[in-house]
C-alpha cells in the first residue's frame, strides 16, 4: 500500500489588511466630504453678494437708504424694475454699456486669431530666431501695464487714436498677446508630431494643418483663452479710464463717474453693476469647463 501525502494549504487572512482598507476608505470618503463642504461654503459667500446686489438692484433708492437687501424677505412689495427702466432711459450708462460690447468683442477676437496663427508657427514651423522670439513673446509676461501707458498714451495721441474705441481696443490686444501666445503654444507643442508629419506626408499645407488639425485638437485651450479675454477687458477700468473719452467710455468707467456725482445713489449703481456683471458670470457658467481643460494643458509642459 502506497501512501500519498497530499499538501493541504490554508489562506489565512492576515487580520491587519481588511482593517488598513477600511479605514483608508474612511479616509477618502471624509475627505471627499470635506471637499464638499468647502466648495459648498466658497459656493455661498460667492453667491450671497451676486444675490445680495440683485436685490439691491431691485429696490428703490429709499429702501436701500434706509434697511439691508435681506429685508426684502419680510417685504416684498419693495421689489421693482424701475430702477432698469431708469437705467435703460440714461443714455450715458446704456451708451457705455454697448461701448463694452464694442470694446470687448474685437480685442478677444483678434487676440484669439493672431495669437492661434503666432503659436501654430512658433510650435511647428522652422524659421530663423523662433526660440528667440519666443523667450522675447515669453519675457514680455513680466511687464506691467502701468509702465507702458504714457508712452503709448503720446503715441495713440500722435495718431490720433487716443480717446477712442479703436486705441482701447489696440492696447487690450497688444497687452493680452503675450499670454495668449504663451497659453496657445504650450498646448500646441504637445499635439503629437507624428500627426503633423502625417499630415504633411499627405501633401496639405501649413494653412490646411492648422485649420483642419490643429485647431479642432486645440478646441479647449482656444475656448479658455476666449473666456479669459473677454473677462479681462469686459472688467477692465484702467486702461480705459486712461484711453477711453467720455463718448467711448465703457460700462465701468460709466459706474465710476455715476459713484462720483451721486454717492448715495445705490439703486442706480447697483443695476448698472449687476448688469455689468451678470455677461462674464453667464460666459463664465457656461464655458467653465473648458478653463480647466484649458489651463491643465497648457501648464504641463
Amino acid at each position: 500500500m502506497t501512501l500519498v501525502a497530499e499538501e493541504v494549504r490554508i489562506d489565512v487572512p492576515v487580520s491587519g489588511a481588511p482593517r488598513r482598507g477600511v479605514v483608508s476608505r474612511a479616509v477618502g470618503r471624509l475627505g471627499n466630504g470635506f471637499v464638499q463642504v468647502l466648495l459648498a461654503v466658497v459656493a455661498v459667500f460667492w453667491l450671497v453678494p451676486v444675490f445680495g446686489l440683485l436685490i439691491a438692484s431691485l429696490r428703490d433708492e429709499a429702501a436701500n437708504t434706509s434697511s439691508g437687501w435681506w429685508t426684502v424677505f419680510t417685504k416684498p412689495a419693495e421689489l421693482t424694475l424701475d430702477n432698469y427702466a431708469e437705467l435703460v432711459a440714461n443714455q450715458a450708462v446704456w451708451q457705455s454699456f454697448l461701448n463694452t460690447f464694442y470694446i470687448a468683442v474685437p480685442a478677444t477676437v483678434l487676440v484669439v486669431v493672431m495669437a492661434s496663427l503666432a503659436s501654430y508657427a512658433l510650435s511647428w514651423i522652422d524659421f530663423p530666431g523662433r526660440e528667440t522670439l519666443t523667450v522675447v513673446v515669453v519675457g514680455l509676461l513680466v511687464m506691467p501695464i502701468q509702465v507702458a501707458l504714457i508712452p503709448v498714451a503720446k503715441l495713440f495721441g500722435a495718431f490720433g487714436l487716443f480717446g477712442t474705441i479703436t486705441g482701447v481696443v489696440l492696447f487690450h490686444v497688444a497687452f493680452g498677446l503675450p499670454f495668449a501666445i504663451f497659453l496657445l503654444r504650450n498646448f500646441f507643442t504637445g499635439i503629437p508630431r507624428d500627426l503633423i508629419e502625417a499630415a504633411r506626408m499627405d501633401g496639405a499645407t501649413e494653412w490646411v494643418i492648422f485649420k483642419r488639425v490643429v485647431l479642432p485638437v486645440a478646441k479647449p485651450a482656444i475656448a479658455s483663452l476666449t473666456i479669459f479675454q473677454f473677462l479681462w477687458v469686459w472688467n477692465d477700468l484702467l486702461v480705459a479710464l486712461v484711453f477711453a473719452d467720455q463718448d467711448s467710455a465703457p460700462i465701468t468707467v460709466a459706474l465710476r463717474a455715476q459713484l462720483r456725482q451721486f454717492g448715495t445713489n445705490i439703486d442706480l449703481l447697483a443695476t448698472g453693476a449687476f448688469l455689468s456683471m451678470i455677461v462674464p458670470l453667464a460666459v463664465f457658467l457656461l464655458f467653465q469647463k473648458y478653463f480647466v481643460q484649458g489651463v491643465l494643458a497648457g501648464s504641463t509642459k
